[in-house]
């Protein structure tokens, strides 16, 4: 039996717990008088609540209304509504502190337990007091109801437990009924006579030889539980009668604060002051298992109402666990399920929903330990099933070839073994797994080993992977081993796997851990990832390839391109077995088959989109509902905006839709709808874009944009409408405007005469003059009193530059237009539309998506405002010619009787040639498929390669960091910022287009003489020769220099390029682990100097420093410089005898011979008197690694916590903390190791 953990909090005392009866909340009543609310599935703090004032020892949630009780020290009991998040009301009348407060499961009524020596029972709708219980004579430590019978059980520090019938109470709180006169007054007369008999005394049960604190009844049975002080759980039954002690469980050592039963099975739980938690068997009053913590004391105890989960508070928080795995043994073979319920192996049929035991076998384990795993042999029909009991153990069953008759039991108790994992892996052979000792053993059907072999590493668990195949989870990844050539295969990284599922052909598996799913080929060669926040409880393949897994409370899929959504929500946790169309089956927490509906429409619908269906895409939107905003945003994304445009009612949303994919008919028509002048000006963009300039015109008339329009108007050549355009400029008294029009008009009369009206003489003058217009230049002189002699004209004389006349005016205002084409779908939603009123734009040869026009009707309106018809003649928007702003009839309009009647040319072939035209261009329409964008080859790079450096030239710099933390710890990514961006744009090159176009970009390949781009690698940006050759030595030049802080400095840079490095071959990353070790030495060393040069003023401290420095692995040279430092410093603080011993291994090391002199010297005066002035905490007899931020010794032997990249040391203490020799890892973290060779 094990403690399974599946919450735990910090806070302060935890003296009162309570189980929501639906809901995964717990509410927790502190000493230090707050109420916290958890959801203990999400860990999450939901609410807290603090009106008490002081310890809140009782609290309990209302099993069915949105209320909760609690009672503390203060006397009072409060009920609150945890909906609204407040306190209802008080109930106030206990006069010492309240112990234990609980509701009645079915009356409106609260129990309360308290230290002034009463039980009083409240009724909450009323918020009256209805009874109060006397008799114990002590503090009232716990009473509760009985959950069925009118009973209520209670224990006091008197050392009795007493049990009272309410039955009384019931029936007068019962709906009035008719009563005779003589029955009212017997009532009443036996009241006032012998008291209340609302609530009487029925047992009173002595036997703990202290004080007792915690009393509960068994659920179904006649049972009490208590404990107490005496260290003591006494078991209790009852009857009719009387009440009597049926045993004592002892084993605390220590006050046993609470006890319960089991809701489900024969066993009582307690939990003490002695910090643990027992589970005694109810019929052998014998512990059967015990569960400590190191600094906690238990105070409280409880039970889910529903689930299989128990709760306890103690001195630090409190713990949400369950006593066993809910998760039935269970294997799915073709359509067949066999699983294990009750200690029977069972087969379910999927099609006919058929279900027959087949064999027993509870002589397997312990009865309160559930089997863990099943593996089926259909050849043998066999099968091998695995429990936890006794530290693992397996056993092999033949089952039974004919099934009916009695239950049958296992004839041979031979075929049993020691092993934490065992599968089949062939038809007469299966695999068991030791955990302890890291080996699988190969045996036969008989249960004989036939071969055995060490694991390739740290393995956790193993899986079924074909015939003669194993897969093997490690901490970090999962390995591929041959059973026969005894080697790995494959490996893939993915963090503790605890489940596979593999699909009917075994050709995908998915791999699943805690929080993520990996779906991966049958060789694991990874096909995407999946991160869930809740934990994935079970899995299997559809039929069409989509994984559906379930989590603690939803439905899910996967795709294995990568895409995941809900299917739907779960009450409770379920585990799937099969799913086949819209059925999916499931065994629930009781091993019990069930079905449950799901509609796959959604993960259909984006699969086949995937797979480019287009035949499958329009059948389910033809016949499914598929809605939602998550429906929208994944077309989008997915670039099927016409699609989306398909599912779409919100204007707004249609309106982006039609820009999006250029349908400019919807796109007009949202916007008609909207009427907002942002929606304009991005309809006028994309209309320019495209070249239609017909409703480039109305989106200018709407949002008033008049310079926009009169240039427009130049650009197509439309003199018509540019006088229009000043004449409305007059209107509108805008002379700026005015004369903007008259320059594109080329009428210098008009200039002349806008420069006199806004008293611009001097330029009207000009104008005139430059013009030829001499008599108008003389006016203009004259009426400003200048001679000509007086004004003086430039002398050069240049040709004035003219504004050009259109040659041909086109029929057709839109100029050439931008290719649009109709993919498959808008082909197929535009068949479905109805065509009456409406003109086929394919009977042109013109393009998909023109301008239809009869969107125009408003356009002579200029944005729908009243105050703009202006009574020009053609130009007021009630003018006849509505379709047009300045009356100008459409070519389809205009009156042609006259004109080539007579010739008959054209009626005789036009219906076929525009019926033959319509056809070809629907053809094309309908056969169009729209093109996709190629993968993009920074894609293929992070698809292609594991490491780092190539998921940052990629650009996907969170996979990066993702893959750095995994393989080495790595937390702080600030100090390595400048290195990723280096990386990334050194793999790319820019390439300046024609101007005013952005730049293209072209990646850098590794391997360019690979043809394939689907092979291709990034360059390699820091390579193994540049580190050491040039980072390096400088690193080295600086540290002989005497350059610490620029030396520490270089030697971190060059341990940061490490990260990104890219070996060819195993030899050159030896080398780089080598380097790593270097670069952490010497940043130690220098850590080390720094540090002594900074404690100048402390001797002990300066020494020891410097004799650390000298225990650096360094080069020669500079090993040298550090003995030579330690020396002298322990000769001038008179410490002889380590000065004499650096001196020697200082000489041991051949330096310079001034350097060997001065150190032969300093030996000779030191061996006169061998003894320190100083004592330190050095030894250099014993091996020791220095601390990296303590800079304190860790000797041989004493704990330590390492830095999963540099490996540099630190005490346990600092664990968690950031490394200081990198800068980047966390101490302490696990990793699988750093990449740097594919």
């Amino acid at each position: 039996m094990q403690m399974l953990t599946k919450f735990e909090s910090k806070s302060n005392r935890v003296k009162g717990i309570s189980f929501h009866a639906k809901r995964p909340w717990i509410l927790a009543s502190l000493h230090n008088g707050c109420i916290q609310l958890w959801d203990y599935r999400m860990g999450t703090l939901l609410e807290r609540f603090d009106e008490h004032d002081g310890p809140v020892r009782g609290i309990s949630f209302h099993p069915t209304q949105p209320l909760f009780v609690s009672g503390g020290d203060d006397y009072k009991i409060k009920v609150w509504n945890y909906k609204t998040r407040r306190c209802l009301f008080t109930l106030n009348g206990h006069l010492d502190y309240v112990r234990t407060v609980f509701f009645h499961p079915e009356h409106p009524w609260v129990i309360s337990a308290s230290d002034d020596q009463t039980i009083r029972i409240w009724n909450w709708q009323s918020r009256s007091c209805i009874a109060i219980l006397t008799g114990h004579n002590h503090y009232v430590m716990c009473a509760q109801f009985h959950p069925k019978n009118d009973l209520v059980v209670s224990a006091s520090m008197d050392q009795t437990v007493r049990v009272w019938d309410i039955s009384g109470l019931r029936k007068k709180n019962q709906a009035p009924t008719p009563m005779s006169f003589e029955d009212s007054f017997n009532r009443q007369s036996q009241t006032d006579v012998f008291g209340s008999t609302d609530v009487m005394v029925k047992y009173v049960l002595e036997g703990h030889d202290h004080g007792v604190n915690w009393v509960s009844f068994h659920p179904t049975l006649p049972l009490i539980v208590s404990s107490g002080d005496d260290r003591q759980v006494k078991l209790w039954r009852m009857s009719e009668t009387k009440a009597w002690e049926v045993d004592s469980c002892r084993g605390h050592y220590n006050n046993v604060s609470s006890a319960i039963f089991h809701p489900r099975q024969e066993l009582i739980l307690s939990d003490a002051e002695d910090k643990s938690i027992r589970v005694w068997d109810m019929t052998k009053r014998t512990s059967l298992a015990t569960f400590r913590r190191d600094h906690d004391r238990f105070w409280v105890l409880t039970a889910h109402p529903e689930l299989n989960l128990f709760a306890a508070g103690h001195d630090s928080g409190l713990i949400v666990f369950k006593l066993e795995r809910e998760r039935p043994a269970y294997q799915i073979h073709q359509n067949q399920v066999f699983y294990i319920k009750d200690k029977i192996i069972h087969i379910h049929d999927l099609n006919s929903g058929a279900d027959q035991e087949v064999l027993s076998i509870r002589k397997l384990d312990s009865p309160y330990v559930v089997p863990r795993t099943l593996s089926y042999n259909p050849a043998e029909r066999a099968v091998l099933v695995t429990s936890p009991h006794e530290g693992g153990i397996y056993e092999l069953y033949h089952l039974p070839k004919n099934l009916s008759g009695s239950l049958k039991e296992p004839l041979d108790e031979s075929k049993r073994g020691e092993g934490q994992a065992a599968l089949f892996i062939a038809r007469n052979r299966f695999a068991v797994f030791d955990k302890v000792g890291q080996q699988v053993q190969i045996r036969d059907l008989s249960n004989n080993p036939t071969k055995s072999f060490k694991t390739p590493g740290q393995v956790n668990e193993i899986f079924y992977a074909g015939t003669g195949g194993l897969l093997m989870s490690t901490p970090s990844s999962v390995i591929l081993y041959d059973i026969q050539q005894r080697r790995v295969s494959a490996e893939l990284s993915a963090t503790l796997v605890k489940y596979i599922v593999w699909n009917a052909d075994m050709s995908m598996v998915a791999l699943l851990s805690k929080h993520s799913i990996t779906i991966a080929t049958k060789n694991l060669k990874q096909v995407c990832q999946v991160h869930e926040t809740i934990r994935i409880k079970s899995g299997t393949w559809d039929d069409s390839g989509v994984f559906i897994y379930c989590t603690l409370n939803h439905i899910k899929y996967a795709l294995p391109q990568g895409d995941n959504g809900i299917i739907r929500t779960l009450d409770q946790p379920v585990y799937l077995t099969r799913v086949k169309g819209k059925t999916l089956h499931v065994l629930d927490r009781e091993a019990m088959p069930r079905t449950i509906k799901i509609d796959p429409t959604e993960y259909r619908f984006k699969l086949a989109l995937v797979k480019r269906q287009y035949e499958e895409v329009l059948h389910i939107i033809r016949n499914s509902n598929l809605v939602g905003q998550s429906i929208i945003a994944y077309l989008q994304k997915k670039g099927y905006p016409e699609i989306a445009l398909h599912f779409v009612r919100d204007p707004r949303t249609r309106f982006e839709l039609a820009l999006e994919c250029g349908n400019l008919d919807i796109a007009v028509e949202t916007a008609k709808t909207l009427d907002q002048s942002d929606c304009w000006s991005k309809l006028g963009a994309e209309a320019l874009r495209q070249g239609n300039f017909k409703i480039v015109e109305m989106t200018y008339q709407r949002t008033k944009s008049y310079d926009k329009l009169s240039f427009m108007y130049l650009v197509t050549g439309n003199e018509n409408n540019l006088k229009q355009m000043l004449k409305i400029s007059e209107l509108r008294n805008d002379p700026i405007s005015s004369f903007q029009n008259a320059l594109y008009l080329g009428d210098v009369e008009e200039r002349v005469r806008l420069l006199e009206q806004i008293g611009q003489g001097p330029l009207a003058y000009l104008t005139a003059k430059s013009h030829g217009f001499t008599e108008k230049a003389d006016s203009i002189l004259a009426q400003s009193g200048k001679e000509s002699s007086e004004v003086q004209l430039p002398s050069n004389t240049c040709e004035l530059p003219s504004i050009p006349k259109p040659v041909v005016q086109l029929e057709d205002a839109n100029w050439p237009l931008l290719t649009v084409s109709k993919s498959f779908f808008e082909g197929a939603f535009a068949n479905e539309a109805p065509t009456s009123g409406s003109t086929n734009n394919a009977v042109t040869g013109a393009p998909a998506f023109t301008y239809d026009e009869n969107v125009d009707e408003d356009a002579g309106d200029w944005g729908m405002d009243d105050d703009d018809d202006l009574g020009i003649p053609g130009l007021s928007s009630k003018a006849p010619a509505e379709d047009d702003l300045f009356g100008t009839p459409e070519p389809g309009q205009i009156d042609e009787g006259d004109e080539g009647g007579g010739w008959d040319l054209d009626d005789d072939i036009k219906a076929d040639l525009d019926a033959e035209i319509s056809q070809a261009a629907a053809q094309a329409t309908a056969e169009f498929v729209a093109p996709t964008a190629g993968t993009n080859e920074c894609i293929i790079w992070s698809q292609n390669s594991p490491l780092a450096a190539d998921h940052i030239a990629a650009g996907s710099f969170e996979s990066a960091m993702q893959a750095l933390n995994r393989q080495v710890g790595i937390v702080n990514f600030e100090p390595l910022k400048q290195h990723f961006l280096s990386i990334y744009q050194a793999s790319r090159i820019s390439i300046s287009p024609v101007a005013s176009n952005p730049n293209l970009f072209s990646p850098i390949r590794r391997n360019p003489e690979e043809s394939n781009n689907r092979s291709s690698l990034p360059v390699v940006v820091y390579t193994f020769e540049n580190l050491k050759s040039n980072q390096l030595q400088q690193a080295y030049r600086l540290f002989t220099n005497g350059k610490l802080v620029a030396a520490a400095a270089q030697f971190k840079q060059l341990l940061h390029s490490v990260l990104f490095t890219v070996v060819t071959n195993s030899e050159e990353a030896g080398t780089i682990n080598e380097l790593i070790d270097v670069c952490r030495e010497y940043i130690t060393g220098l850590q080390l100097e720094q540090e002594r040069r900074a404690a100048a003023g402390d001797a002990k401290r300066t020494l020891e420093l410097a004799a650390y420095f000298t225990h650096c692995q360094l080069d020669v040279r500079h090993s040298q410089l550090a003995l030579r430092q330690a020396t002298k410093q322990a000769f001038k603080l008179k410490n002889f005898n380590s000065a004499s011993q650096f001196a020697r291994r200082l000489l041991e090391l051949a330096p310079p011979k001034s350097v060997a002199d001065e150190a032969r010297q300093i030996q000779s005066v030191c061996e006169r008197n061998l003894r320190d002035e100083i004592e330190i905490n050095y030894d250099q007899y014993n091996p020791f690694v220095v601390c990296g931020i303590s800079l304190e010794p860790i000797y041989r032997g004493s704990p330590t916590s390492t830095c999963p990249y540099c490996r540099s040391s630190y005490k346990p203490e600092y664990e968690g903390k950031l490394c200081t020799i990198c800068g980047l890892a966390q101490i302490g973290a696990k990793a699988s190791g750093l990449r740097i060779m594919v």
